[in-house]
Formats: C-alpha cells, sequence, structure tokens
C-alpha cells in the first residue's frame, strides 16, 4: 500500500485510503514504541530538516523523537537563530538547505500556504507540521489515531470540536479528517470565534451552548483559546469565556455520561478546561502525546516510500 501523495500538505488533500493507511500503519509503530529497543533501521538512509519558523515544543520534539526512532539523519533549523532572522528568504533558506542533499521538510509556519509554496520549488518530501491558521495534519491524525484506540472506530461516532475554532488549523484539519471518515461533528464556542460558513461549507454542527454539546457527544475535543492570533478582543475575558464555555468537572458529572476529553495542548487550565477535567480519567490528553510520535513515525516512513518511487 502507498499514499497517494508525495507530500503531507494538510487533511483536505488525502484520500480516505491515505488516512486508514497512515492510522494502520501507526498502529505497529505504537507496537515497536513498547518494545525495550525502540528504534528501526526504516529510514537509514534518509535527511530530514525540521524548519521552524514559528514556536513550538510538542510538536517539534514529536518530529525529532520519530525520527530518531526510524533512524533518519536530522537537521534541527529554528528561525530565531538563522539568517531567516537577517532578512533571508524561505526559498533561499530551503535551497540552502537541499545542497545539503536533504531529502524531506517537516516544516511549521506562520503564513498559510507555506509548506505548499515550498511543494512547488524544491524536490523534497514536506510535511506540514502546521501553517498559520490552515493545517495541522498530523495533530488531526493522531487526534483520530487516539480516539479509534479509545472508542474502536470513526465512523458514527459523535465528536464536538469546542473552543477558539476561528483561529485553530488544528479544528479545520480534524473536521476534514472527521468527516471524511464518517463521524458527525459539531463545533461550539462563541458566536466570535466560530467561522459563519463551516455549517454550509462542511456540513457540520454549530451551537453556541457548551452544555449542548456535551450532552450530544461522544467525544470532545477542546482547543486552546489562542490569544496571540487575535487582533482584537473576541470575548470579554478568560474569567467570562471560562464561566460561559469552559469544561468543569461539576458540568461534567451533570451529563450522566462518560464522554471523552481531547486537547492538543498547550492547555489554559482554568479557562478551556478545569485542572480536575484536564488530569481526569476521561482525558486522553497524554496518550495524545504519546501516539503523536507514532503517528509521526507512519507519515515520515510511508512518504519516503513514496519519495523514493517519485
Amino acid at each position: 500500500m502507498q499514499l497517494s501523495t508525495r507530500h503531507l500538505l494538510g487533511i483536505k488533500d488525502l484520500q480516505p485510503a491515505d488516512i486508514q493507511l497512515i492510522l494502520d500503519t501507526a498502529t505497529q509503530f505504537k507496537e515497536v514504541l513498547q518494545r525495550p529497543i525502540k528504534k528501526v533501521p526504516s529510514l537509514r538512509d534518509v535527511t530530514i530538516v525540521n524548519l521552524f519558523y514559528e514556536n513550538s515544543t510538542r510538536t517539534r520534539i514529536s518530529f525529532e523523537l520519530a525520527e530518531k526512532r526510524l533512524s533518519a539523519d536530522t537537521i534541527n533549523f529554528t528561525a530565531s537563530g538563522s539568517s531567516a532572522a537577517k532578512g533571508e528568504t524561505l526559498l533561499d533558506t530551503v535551497n540552502n538547505i537541499l545542497s545539503m542533499k536533504v531529502d524531506m521538510v517537516v516544516m511549521r509556519h506562520s503564513a498559510s500556504g507555506a509548506p505548499h509554496f515550498l511543494a512547488q520549488h524544491i524536490p523534497a518530501a514536506i510535511v506540514n507540521a502546521g501553517d498559520g491558521i490552515n493545517e495541522h495534519p498530523t495533530q488531526a491524525l493522531l487526534d483520530a489515531f487516539s480516539i479509534r484506540e479509545k472508542l474502536g472506530g470513526l465512523a458514527g461516532k459523535k465528536v464536538a470540536i469546542i473552543g477558539d475554532i476561528l483561529h485553530s488549523r488544528v479544528a479545520l484539519s480534524n473536521i476534514y479528517l472527521l468527516t471524511k471518515m464518517g463521524a458527525e461533528v459539531t463545533v461550539a464556542g462563541p458566536p466570535t470565534l466560530i467561522p459563519k460558513y463551516l455549517q454550509e461549507a462542511f456540513g457540520v454542527n454549530v451551537t453556541y451552548q457548551v452544555e449542548e454539546a456535551l450532552r450530544w457527544c461522544d467525544v470532545a475535543n477542546v482547543l486552546r483559546i489562542q490569544l496571540e492570533r487575535q487582533n482584537q478582543p473576541l470575548f470579554s475575558s478568560l474569567r467570562e469565556y471560562n464561566l460561559a464555555f469552559g469544561i468543569s468537572r461539576r458540568l461534567l458529572d451533570s451529563l450522566q455520561k462518560d464522554i471523552v476529553i481531547m486537547h492538543p495542548g498547550p492547555i489554559n487550565r482554568g479557562v478551556e478546561l478545569d485542572s480536575d477535567v484536564a488530569d481526569s480519567r476521561q482525558s486522553i490528553i497524554l496518550q495524545q502525546v504519546e501516539n503523536g510520535v507514532a503517528v509521526r513515525m507512519a507519515v515520515l516512513y510511508l512518504l519516503a516510500g513514496k519519495r523514493s518511487e517519485a
């Protein structure tokens, strides 16, 4: 089996069969990660550069660990300590790196579409590790993997995506993936943080009542309020947001059913999630982090195979 694409630029470009292949391959790699020796020689001759123009902790470390577990050669690049800070263009930076014979580029950038631009101009395989407010495909894949692992599948499952939908690349990638794989999706949050086109463009349900979304769903994927992307106040205060849209233990207990709690991190504790929810038995947040390595191993492995066929 092979992916239908040479790059992972977004979930939008993947076929359901591609998603299934990545998730099934990740299952095999998760078994590898449970062994005493967690390393395989699958990408021994592959050189990967991690090109991060935007701050990241979880995603960057997860990719680095995935690359090391696959025995790839890894180069780490951060814009703040590079010639990019002196005005070097993105294309110049990447061409300089490619002259060192790099096979794959894992890229995070604050500009939506930056990985797509690179894919049109350089021969290396590109993995989008988050571009602006567009997509974050590996986060959606690890979220899907985590739901499948917990509930046994995706088709027919009810997933509520709650919080700052407007500024979230995680939300968009999750909506693409879940709808492609037969899940039902509801988005919930303040009206100012939910794009007006979502219901019509994607066929998802929209509610401005978090309790309504929680009573409906099997899984709540709770998103961080991205204050750094908001050019103007979109709600009165973090305290008011927590009171109206935050998820508390009391609210969960009132549902009289168990739902799965997810969060892509980092968590604003006491804002979108209270600590006793984030750390509860219903939370699979730490499993998401663990699963991220297996999913990224699967993506890199499959793209390397596609590249060798190109």
